[in-house]
């Protein structure tokens, strides 16, 4: 699938740990942090290219400063849009299950409602439940190559609008006040709307992924009707549980994964339990087509408050 990746030797083979066929791998015998040789930083580029998502158990030594003095070796950092970062950090946001926006629990790729959506993001398990809260992440190169010629070819061809605002109620009908809360007036405090193309080219080893995932909320030229039968369609590739890996998160557990190549999916049963991870982003670059058109913002607009 798509062109080979060599991987650096400083990391032992026997130290990469795939833990499924198509997604993710464990590395062991890493200590993260920002002091690590380029030599190393290049070789854990790698090992995302190639598995889409690694994971780095026993990093407890990290707190938000050295988590993104780490993630800032991999590129440069960005607050998210609407929710900005932790007092004092660059990047940091804090999914904290007891407050409003702290359950992801729908497939996403992550911040796709802005053009130049994040390159990587890198997330530190800080609280952990002692049962649930597991993490799934899937694939989007492996969707896309799994999907029959004639169905390549059309996704080839389609565009998609992504935003942050868009019916919560309907997707999320069970969640709390407090949740409703942040999304009308944090997370959709700016309301930003983007073209993206179905089909993008990765700009590091030329696969094609899937760009999907929840902010879709139509197709280019297709009725509410046919885009919402295609989405699913597509989509359903993406979340073929053979193009997934599940993590059982630990403290101080590290997840660090190619935003431009991943869906994922915050799993949200563990009820009252607390659950806290950090999130690192690493910027990204706008994404290009098949035929190697870019995407394009269509709206950002801050919302107008009554008085």
């Amino acid at each position: 699938m798509g062109n080979p990746v060599l991987i650096d030797p400083i990391i032992p083979a026997s130290d990469v740990v795939a833990l499924t066929g198509r997604v993710g791998a464990e590395i062991k015998g890493v200590r993260l942090g920002g002091e690590l040789p380029d030599a190393m930083i290049a070789a854990i580029n790698q090992l995302l290219l190639k598995h889409k998502v690694i994971f780095f158990r026993d990093q407890a030594h990290l707190d938000d400063a050295g988590q993104e003095l780490f993630a800032r070796r991999l590129g440069d950092l960005v607050p998210h849009p609407t929710q900005g970062a932790i007092a004092g950090t660059a990047s940091i946001l804090n999914l904290d299950s007891s407050r409003g926006g702290g359950r992801a629990d729908q497939w996403h790729t992550d911040v796709t409602f802005v053009d130049a959506y994040p390159k990587f993001s890198v997330l530190r398990g800080v609280v952990i439940p002692a049962a649930g809260g597991d993490t799934i992440w899937s694939n989007t190169h492996a969707a896309y190559e799994n999907l029959p010629a004639p169905l390549q070819l059309l996704a080839d061809n389609l565009w998609a609008v992504h935003s942050n605002a868009y019916d919560y109620a309907a997707v999320r009908p069970r969640a709390t006040s407090e949740e409703r809360k942040h999304f009308d007036e944090v997370f959709t405090s700016t309301v930003y709307e983007t073209e993206h193309p179905v089909v993008r080219v990765h700009p590091e080893t030329g696969e094609r992924t899937l760009l999907l995932g929840n902010f879709v909320q139509r197709l280019v030229g297709l009725s509410k009707g046919d885009s919402a039968k295609l989405y699913e369609l597509f989509q359903s590739y993406v979340t073929a549980p053979e193009n997934t890996v599940r993590w059982r998160w630990r403290t101080g557990d590290v997840a660090i994964w190619d935003n431009r190549a991943t869906q994922h999916y915050a799993v949200n049963d563990y009820g009252d339990q607390h659950r806290v991870v950090h999130r690192a982003t690493v910027d990204g670059d706008v994404p290009v087509s098949v035929d190697g058109r870019r995407s394009i913002t269509r709206v950002k607009a801050a919302k107008q408050r009554a008085a």
